[in-house]
């Protein structure tokens, strides 16, 4: 095993190596304890977080399970969810609802109980958008709602998602430690020095814990391995953007789905369309961004790609 490619300084944050070191170590806890801190801006104040087991079994043995990527509580018995996601998955909503259903079950206690539970949160740190309506709506903060007087309804149940993508800010724009933290972990592996404008101790830490050259040997053939994954799965997506398609794409945008099709097909273009489908779907890919880059219909795609 060679460690080529590992010419950066730091880690890239959206491999799983990555994330489940710098997040979800007993080494690194005071990293997960200050990032949550900065989410939730004062309203919880997390003294002290513990380690819970990520795999997560239903209350059958037939229920289906959840390995969650970092799952953990505070010194009040609150949960917390912690989900990285390199791309986007189809019914990742459905996903973190499920998911936070585990940490509400194993609640229950066994004779009189009065069902009083302990808030859960679910955050998730997201490598794509979902909401196109507004560039600048990165923090999503979810709670149930009545939808009439718009109050919150029941505040133990919390998701919170952050699209990196939109988050835009400089260095010089930073302001608050949310603000510090996703810069940090977004510009993470394009950097080469700790910026300026993270001075705070906290920061020393982490950069110190994702500098490369302090890897072992072993760590550092799971890094790269790990960032081989990452490199592979966004070299689908940009070959199924990039790969013949530009202007077919800027006219299926431009003309709509039926129009650009249409004239696909007239190019011979179908055919490259369902072969690129087919390697993104191969490499776990969801249907509904396969759709999105290839401009296949969803429901032409279910039947060619899904059937037995």
């Amino acid at each position: 095993m060679t460690l080529e490619g590992l010419h950066e300084r730091y880690v890239n944050f959206y491999t799983d190596f990555a994330f489940k070191k710098l997040f979800g170590t007993e080494a690194n806890k005071e990293l997960l304890r200050s990032f949550l801190n900065s989410l939730l801006d004062g309203q919880e104040v997390i003294t002290s977080l513990s380690y819970l087991n990520s795999e997560q079994l239903g209350t059958q043995e037939t229920d289906r399970k959840a390995v969650f990527d970092v799952y953990c509580e505070n010194e009040n018995g609150e949960k917390f969810l912690v989900e990285m996601q390199k791309a986007e998955q189809q019914f990742f909503k459905d996903r973190s609802i499920f998911y936070s259903t585990f940490p509400i079950r194993e609640q229950a206690q066994r004779g009189d109980w009065n069902y009083q539970l302990k808030a859960v949160y679910t955050i998730g740190i997201l490598n794509f958008s979902f909401d196109d309506s507004d560039p600048n709506y990165f923090h999503h903060e979810v709670k149930l709602m009545d939808t009439r007087t718009k109050k919150v309804f029941y505040d133990k149940l919390t998701f919170i998602y952050l699209e990196m993508p939109k988050f835009t800010k400089t260095e010089e724009e930073l302001v608050t430690m949310s603000d510090k933290w996703l810069y940090a972990i977004r510009h993470l592996p394009a950097l080469w020095d700790r910026p300026k404008a993270l001075r705070e101790k906290i920061f020393e830490q982490f950069f110190s814990a994702a500098e490369i050259a302090r890897f072992n040997t072993c760590e550092k053939i799971e890094y790269e391995e790990s960032l081989k994954a990452f490199r592979d799965w966004y070299s689908v997506l940009s070959t199924a953007q990039n790969k013949g398609y530009s202007e077919g794409l800027e006219k299926g945008m431009a003309e709509g789905m039926e129009k650009g099709m249409a004239k696909g097909m007239e190019k011979g273009e179908k055919n490259k369309a369902l072969s690129i489908a087919q390697e993104m779907f191969a490499d776990g890919v969801p249907l509904s961004t396969i759709s999105r880059y290839t401009h296949l219909p969803l429901e032409i795609l279910q039947q060619l790609l899904t059937k037995e």
